[in-house]
C-alpha cells in the first residue's frame, strides 16, 4: 500500500508531463504549430476537451485522497473487495504499458500528432506501426491507463472517471472519423475496413 501511495502520484506527474506537456512542447518547436487544438466553444469537439480536463482534475482528487489524506479516503467509497496487492500490481503494469504505448504512437504520428482536431489541416493518414493494430492507439492507451489507475485505487470516483472517459473517447473518435473521412475519403474507408477502431 505504502509503495503505491508514493509511486502513483509520482508516476501520474511523469505520465502527464511526458505524454501531454513535453510532447506538446516538442511538437510546437518542431512544427511551429500548437498541438492543443481544443477551443472554448460549445461544440461537441470542444466539449470533449472540457470533459478531459475535468477527468484529470477528478483523477488527481482521487490520487490525492489515497496518497496524502488516508483518513478522508473513505469518503470516496472505496471498493474494499477489490483491494488486493496483485490487482494493484496489474494496474501499475497497465499504467507503465500505456505510458510506453502512447509515447511510441506519438512518435509514429510525428508532425501529425494533435490534442484534438484541427479541422483546417489535412495531415498524413497513419496506417503503420501501432496504427496497424488500432485506429486509435493513443486513445486506447489512455483507456488502459485509467483502468490501471482504477485497479490501484478502486473507488467510486476513479470508477466514475473511467466510465466518463470511455464514453467521451467514444464520442471523440467518431468526430475524428468524420473528419478523416472528409479529408482522406476512400483511402480512409479502406483503412477502417482492415483495422478495428480499438484493437
Amino acid at each position: 500500500m505504502r509503495f503505491y501511495q508514493i509511486a502513483l502520484p509520482v508516476f501520474t506527474v511523469v505520465y502527464l508531463l511526458q505524454v501531454f506537456v513535453i510532447q506538446s512542447w516538442i511538437q510546437w518547436k518542431k512544427t511551429g504549430v500548437k498541438p492543443y487544438v481544443f477551443g472554448n466553444t460549445d461544440s461537441p469537439h470542444d466539449y470533449c476537451g472540457k470533459v478531459y480536463k475535468l477527468m484529470i482534475v477528478a483523477t488527481w482528487v482521487s490520487i490525492s485522497f489515497f496518497s496524502f489524506f488516508q483518513d478522508q479516503y473513505k469518503f470516496l467509497l472505496p471498493f474494499w473487495y477489490l483491494e488486493f496487492d496483485w490487482l494493484k500490481h496489474v494496474g501499475f503494469g497497465m499504467g507503465l504499458t500505456s505510458f510506453v504505448w502512447i509515447i511510441v504512437a506519438q512518435r509514429q504520428m510525428a508532425s501529425s500528432w494533435r490534442i484534438g482536431i484541427n479541422y483546417n489541416e489535412k495531415n498524413e493518414l497513419m496506417k503503420t506501426g501501432s496504427f496497424r493494430i488500432s485506429r486509435n492507439p493513443i486513445f486506447l492507451g489512455v483507456i488502459i491507463s485509467y483502468i490501471g489507475t482504477f485497479l490501484i485505487i478502486p473507488n467510486v470516483l476513479s470508477f466514475g472517471v473511467l466510465l466518463v472517459t470511455i464514453v467521451t473517447l467514444q464520442v471523440q473518435v467518431r468526430l475524428e472519423e468524420e473528419y478523416l473521412m472528409k479529408k482522406h475519403g476512400d483511402p480512409y474507408l479502406e483503412y477502417t475496413n482492415s483495422v478495428r477502431r480499438w484493437i
